[in-house]
């Protein structure tokens, strides 16, 4: 089937003029920010379209950090190997059509309205015996529909704890959680018990399970996996990692799956927890079959992976991290100032209403910055906490400045031409200022 074809033996349906735009408006009928959590949907909706997911082999991939980063690096080393890949990552940054990608390339707008216009019937039918489907869940089952005739291999970002994630509805045969630490606590719990507990939940029986967990959640781990009948690889162990940083470069790695070792990797993602994501990747591509020396290397060497210490411009350099929970920011912190040292730092911030600010402002604080200028992404309308509440929080002469292009710019001249600026916080603000930057291209 071509790039161009609709799946599931699409009708008329397809001539309506539906565009993209009013696609998404039906798609976002709860609220992009609204969530009915749990599994039976996605089951119905798939079963009413013969389960288009059945034989499907990948990576099913939950963590609380590292997943998407993880999850890049094993699309592009699948990729390498002469797979045809789908990737499901998780939120997007700049536009919806990013959540669906065949090898690399995201879904037409076009492609995107007739494979929802398809799939408006079964999701009409489940409509009626269910309740209405959410945002999440129709995206889930659209792309299952898309990618299922186009594919031999998916990668698949679960979207919030694992458990009762849409994404759960599938089994790739490959359970993956990179680690765990306290988000999301209002649905997942206030423990790292509880979390680990959720994220465990996407094992099933035989997967192979690979992880990067620590202490109780990797005990945790290891005994869903005794319950599902899986065998678990774990970072550390099973799974070994050696890097040398190369600055703004990314890093050179050495990994090493069970007794088989892959040297002198390049992997351009900065940040010093990016190589054991990758190591976790170069496991995966194993268990699938599909971690040839060569594959490995070229998938490596070409991982691109935006928003994360993604560096967009220089003099100033203006730095963007989607990182929003108090774990990651503080690992993008520490690695940013091995970075910079001592040289300007200007933050530029935002937040969701959802999360403790306390906790987020101070994971800020802690990377010292010589100045903050907050802000709101429009993305985010009436979900983000006010620029001048967080200023007010924060103190010590803070800004508040809307709209973000203007806090980047202030943030800009802050700095200096020496200095550094970062845009942090909330992934919709880091989308919002990818969107407008240039080279960039808006991806």
């Amino acid at each position: 089937m071509s790039g161009g074809d609709v799946p599931l033996g699409t009708t008329d349906r397809d001539n309506l003029r539906v565009t993209y735009e009013e696609s998404l408006a039906y798609i976002s009928k709860l609220g992009r920010f609204g969530m009915k959590l749990g599994t039976e949907r996605t089951h119905a909706i798939l079963d009413h379209l013969a389960n288009p997911e059945r034989g499907m082999r990948g990576a099913l991939i939950a963590g609380t950090n590292g997943k998407g980063s993880t999850a890049a690096c094993l699309a592009s080393i699948l990729r390498a190997a002469g797979r045809n890949v789908g990737f499901m990552p998780k939120p997007h940054l700049i536009s919806y059509t990013e959540r669906i990608q065949v090898n690399g390339v995201p879904i037409s707008e076009q492609d995107f309205v007739s494979t929802l216009e398809a799939l408006k019937p079964a999701l009409d039918a489940i409509s009626k015996q269910m309740g209405q489907a959410t945002e999440f869940e129709m995206l889930t089952a659209m792309a299952i529909a898309y990618l299922g005739p186009r594919i031999d291999r998916l990668v698949c970002e679960v979207g919030l704890g694992g458990r009762l994630d849409a994404t759960n509805a599938l089994d790739l045969g490959l359970a993956m959680i990179t680690n765990v630490d306290l988000d999301h606590q209002k649905y997942l719990g206030d423990t790292i018990e509880q979390i680990a507990h959720e994220k465990a939940a996407i094992i099933k029986p035989g997967n192979q399970v690979i992880t990067g967990c620590e202490g109780i959640a990797l005990e945790i781990v290891e005994e869903q996996a005794r319950k599902a009948g899986s065998s678990v690889w774990r970072l550390g162990r099973e799974i070994r990692v050696a890097s040398t940083s190369r600055g703004w470069d990314g890093h050179s790695l050495d990994v090493t799956v069970g007794g088989r070792q892959y040297s002198n990797l390049s992997l351009p993602l900065v940040g010093d927890y990016q190589p054991a994501n990758a190591a976790l990747a170069v496991a995966a591509a194993v268990a699938l079959g599909d971690a040839t020396d060569d594959s490995v290397r070229h998938g490596l060497a070409s991982t691109v992976w935006p928003g994360r210490l993604h560096l967009i411009a220089n003099r100033p350099r203006v730095i963007l991290d989607g990182g929003h929970n108090p774990a990651a920011m503080t690992k993008s912190g520490i690695a940013l100032r091995r970075l910079i040292g001592k040289e300007p730092l200007v933050a530029v911030f935002a937040m969701l209403s959802e999360r403790d600010p306390n906790q987020l402002l101070a994971a800020l604080r802690k990377m010292e910055p010589d100045a903050v200028v907050f802000t709101e992404p429009g993305s985010a309308a009436g979900h983000a906490i006010a620029a001048e509440q967080l200023a007010r929080i924060y103190g010590l002469g803070a800004d508040a400045i809307n709209p973000a292009s203007a806090a980047v710019e202030h943030a800009r001249e802050l700095a200096g031409s020496d200095g550094n600026v970062l845009v942090c916080g909330s992934l919709y603000l880091v989308g919002e200022i990818l969107a407008q930057t240039p080279e960039i291209g808006g991806r």
